[in-house]
């Protein structure tokens, strides 16, 4: 058979070529030529594949995955239907390499996603160490750099691409590596489908998505999602409500497209629970509710103009527009040190005043009741201490984010003085306007581990209690950020084996608070201008002696400059509650990171069918590392500059086609990531702190972190097995099994934690666990497909990460305060414990797709 191949250029070859994927491997296959326009014949049995790899967020500059100098890891949206992965998060976790995740919100759609120790999170004081792009828009948030997964539409997909390293072309954030999503266009993806889900935990979800072309050159691709299930623990349902359209036109060769996303999401994730009432109840919960509403708008504006052959233009302009509300009902730990007698004599007589009835008499004695309601509410309508008299909190937030900005590249080929130079140069500018708020009300806790807020005029945590007892929580910022940077690269090549990439990018980051509640700066006022400038490097070579055998190193450096939120809350002195509470604070630096990575990879035929495999080395230096140092269970703490860490490993990749249908693939990393500086943090949860090794356990502490200790929630071993077979044009069946290592807990930096049973519970860490998942699909027409997955197959009990804390309840689950005897300081020590993130039970979910068109 032989087939007309028809490339303008590599730059432009993944929008005329077809993608090809085996699992777990780590390029794009594109079956086209690459360097010059070129028109040729070839046997499609004998075709080499050219694996097109994009080295910065916006399109135009394709190199031959040979030249790259790096381990860049693919995904197409064949990938993600096969898999029928959840979100974009949970596929990343399921499928490539040094990935995992810390499910510590507690919801599927809310989970830290880590790269080699760094981590694109959706919680605010999670350090944030990739960067993450939509079509070319930096998706990471100007309040904290956090990332919402459940804003990217998983229908909208087309392409994933993950860039190891610290990429200066992809802007600041890009400390371990950068996410680049691709969406899809109806060039690409004509015709129309819908697709429902149902199963397990009430889940019930169905979208549709359509995409078509006219002969004018009028394209369009629409999808919409509508999902919910109850959740598998108790109260943590979520609803998710997505809209995606791009609609595009092409004018000879230039290409133009307007990209519209809505988004209207609700979701619960109660997070965290203590690790012996996990074991008792699975599906408990430590409190609740913990609520996220997320409402997104997103605009882009791109262009792709090829002038010739050799030079190609690109550019986007984008608007982005996110509020976010929390309302999250916590224990109130100042509460646990502190009696719970019933109401006195002036707070009943506050309640009858107040019109309340119904609360017991008799005065203050010591037969309490374990859900002190009464004494709390009295309290706030006296505004008597309600900190200490009330056992529960509802914290509440208002994040509104405006961001736009602007980008243009232009991509050139070009020989020069007898070497091929692939180039490329840019400029891009964003800004951003945020607006944050948040308020601290007092309440009680219910028998079913809800809060009830009070009223009164202590009702709200705002400063109006006595000198003593007095701290403020309220916060009302605003912030503005402008951030410009001037990019280049060239790959050159050197000889026909021999490819070197130089590359840098210059940024420069500004931040302006203005406080709300006390403007003009000083003492207590979060006012302040900030400025960081930095140029970052890179350098690499690849030598490829055949088409089979590809040799790479390179260094490179990135940065992340401090946002709004760590920068209003710096000050040790004034230790802040995240997501709530922000205090006055010291400058703080931005972080650097410089990342070393060599290896090899190859791909060829063997004895036992088509064989891809990499081995690779890296390691990646922080400087100044942005820290949340918490100072008890509650979140209080503060952010600082945390010395040197360094995260560094071993990743090896292998997949293969044993035979016609049949694929496997298999990817371990061994991970090293560590502390390299000394330092001093909380550690309340910590038995080794410094109170309790002075000989008073369960009150308040700090412990010692040396170098060469390890970072917490990181395990060191991750391995990742997959093998999909094609039984016949009509069945496919699938499988993907994720183990991994033990970590240590949150609160357990120094790794010295030892439970003694009485005040500390649990381990201090997470154990290593294994997830078997499965998949099937039958086909009993070219339009329908019928299709089941499998979750934990095994029905395994696991916890994707840990922390210690304080612990408010006794063995039998029933809330209880000054549980422990006073030491010798007359201190009411409080109950540690280890808490886990649990991972969910087996899970089943079946399927249908129907296709209309093409």
């Amino acid at each position: 058979m032989k087939m007309p191949i028809a490339a303008r250029s590599a730059d432009r070859s993944d929008q005329r070529c077809a993608h090809r994927l085996t699992p777990l491997s780590a390029s794009v296959v594109l079956l086209c030529g690459g360097g010059a326009s070129i028109a040729q014949t070839v046997d499609t049995d004998q075709v080499a594949r050219v694996e097109i790899v994009f080295v910065s967020p916006l399109p135009g500059l394709g190199l031959p995955k040979a030249q790259v100098p790096a381990n860049v890891q693919t995904s197409t949206a064949a990938d993600l239907a096969r898999r029928q992965s959840l979100d974009l998060a949970s596929h990343l976790n399921r499928t490539l390499g040094s990935v995992t995740i810390n499910e510590l919100q507690g919801n599927p759609f809310q989970p830290d996603l880590n790269f080699r120790g760094f981590s694109a999170s959706p919680l605010l004081g999670t350090p944030q160490g990739l960067s993450v792009y939509l079509d070319g828009v930096r998706l990471n948030q100007p309040f904290g750099d956090v990332v919402s997964w459940d804003l990217i539409p998983r229908a909208a997909i087309a392409s994933i691409s993950l860039m190891p390293g610290s990429n200066p072309l992809f802007g600041l954030n890009t400390l371990g590596g950068a996410l680049s999503v691709q969406t899809k266009d109806g060039l690409k993806n004509p015709g129309t489908s819908i697709q429902v889900t149902a199963g397990s935990n009430r889940r019930a979800s169905i979208e549709f998505e359509t995409g078509g072309r006219q002969d004018d050159g009028l394209n369009w691709f629409v999808t919409g999602n509508r999902f919910h299930e109850r959740g598998w623990r108790a109260v943590s349902p979520s609803d998710l409500s997505q809209v995606f359209a791009k609609f595009g036109t092409t004018m000879g060769e230039t290409e133009l497209s307007l990209t519209t996303a809505f988004a209207g999401n609700e979701l619960i994730g109660n997070g965290l629970q203590e690790q012996a009432a996990l074991r008792r109840d699975q599906r408990s919960v430590y409190t609740a509710p913990d609520q996220t509403r997320n409402r997104s708008l997103f605009l882009n504006l791109a262009a792709t103009w090829p002038v010739n052959d050799a030079l190609t233009i690109s550019s986007h302009a984008y608007y982005r527009r996110i509020t976010t509300h929390t309302f999250n009902g916590d224990l109130n730990d100042d509460a646990l040190g502190e009696s719970v007698y019933q109401p006195s004599a002036a707070e009943r007589t506050a309640l009858a005043s107040a019109g309340y009835s119904g609360y017991p008499g008799g005065g203050e004695n010591a037969a309490n009741s374990p859900f002190p309601k009464w004494r709390c509410v009295a309290n706030a309508l006296l505004n008597s201490e309600p900190n200490e008299k009330c056992n529960g909190l509802i914290n509440r937030t208002q994040t509104r984010q405006q961001n736009h900005g602007l980008a243009l590249q232009a991509s050139l080929q070009a020989r020069v003085a007898g070497q091929d130079h692939r180039m490329l140069a840019g400029v891009a500018f964003d800004a951003s306007r945020v607006r944050f708020a948040q308020s601290m009300q007092f309440g009680y806790l219910n028998p079913d581990r809800s809060i009830t807020p009070v009223s009164g005029p202590g009702a709200f945590a705002d400063g109006s209690q006595d000198s003593e007892n007095a701290f403020d929580a309220r916060v009302d910022l605003a912030s503005r950020s402008r951030t410009s940077s001037v990019f280049v690269s060239d790959t050159i090549a050197l000889n026909a084996l021999t490819h070197l990439t130089v590359s840098g990018r210059h940024n420069r980051n500004s931040v302006g608070n203005v406080d709300g509640i006390t403007p003009g700066g000083g003492a207590g006022s979060l006012d302040g201008s900030y400025t960081f400038r930095h140029f970052n490097p890179a350098l690499g070579i690849t030598f490829t002696p055949s088409k089979a055998f590809t040799l790479y190193a390179g260094v490179n450096r990135g940065t992340r400059a401090p946002t709004a939120i760590e920068l209003g809350c710096a000050d040790p002195t004034t230790p802040c509650k995240l997501p709530n509470s922000f205090a006055g604070d010291p400058p703080l630096q931005q972080v650097v990171t410089t990342t070393v990575e060599a290896g090899a990879r190859g791909s060829y035929p063997s004895v036992v069918g088509e064989l891809s495999w990499n081995a690779g080395l890296f390691r990646s230096d922080n400087r100044d590392d942005l820290l949340f140092v918490a100072d008890n269970a509650s979140g209080f703490g503060y952010f600082k500059n945390f010395g040197k860490t360094r995260r560094q490993g071993v990743e090896l990749g292998l997949s293969a086609r044993p035979s016609s249908g049949l694929t496997a693939g298999a990817n371990l990393t061994l991970l090293d990531a560590t502390y390299r500086s000394a330092e001093t943090v909380g550690g309340a949860g910590n038995s080794s702190n410094d109170a309790a090794t002075a000989g008073f356990p369960g009150v308040y502490g700090r412990i010692q972190i040396k170098p060469g200790d390890r970072i917490p929630l990181l395990p060191r071993r991750a391995l990742k097995l997959v093998a999909d077979w094609d039984i016949d044009a009509q069945w496919q069946l699938g499988a993907d099994l994720n183990a991994f290592s033990g970590a240590n807990a949150r609160g357990n930096e120094n790794g010295q934690h030892i439970p003694d049973g009485l005040h500390y519970t649990g381990p201090g860490r997470s154990a290593g666990y294994a997830v078997l998942n499965l998949t099937a699909a039958y086909r009993p027409s070219v339009r329908l497909k019928l299709f089941v997955q499998i979750s934990n197959l095994l029905d395994r009990r696991y916890a994707t990460g840990a922390q210690l804390g304080a612990d408010g309840f006794d063995v039998n689950g029933n809330y209880i305060a000054r549980a422990l005897p006073r030491n010798a300081n007359s201190d009411y020590p409080v109950a540690r414990a280890t808490f886990l993130a649990p991972g969910a039970p087996r899970a089943v979910w079946v399927g249908a797709r129907y296709a209309f068109g093409e």
